[in-house]
């Protein structure tokens, strides 16, 4: 049995580059936006996606290009989330016992 990452990546870099700037603008074409809502409600684990994205993110480290292309994806996917305030003045400190 071989590991999958001494398998030939699918795609270059550069095809994941072409790859991620057409799905971004096709997810944010104004006439998908009722598909992109109902895609969000009814997402599972496609194993497509789940194998494209590892693939993107092995890419990530050795390209800036796709880093930056794979945030914006993800941004379309993934609501903005604001970290919950820790510290002292937050009262987030837990007490020693």
């Amino acid at each position: 049995m071989t590991s999958a990452s001494a398998q030939p990546a699918a795609l270059s870099a550069e095809q994941a580059k072409v790859v991620l700037a057409e799905v971004i603008q096709a997810f944010s074409a104004p006439e998908n936006a009722v598909r992109m809502d109902e895609a969000r409600d009814n997402a599972c684990n496609d194993m497509g996606v789940l194998k494209f994205a590892r693939l993107v993110k092995s890419y990530e480290a050795q390209d800036p290009e796709i880093a930056s292309l794979s945030g914006k994806l993800k941004a379309l996917f993934l609501p903005p989330m604001t970290l919950p305030p820790h510290g002292p003045a937050s009262g987030g400190s837990v007490a020693a016992s």
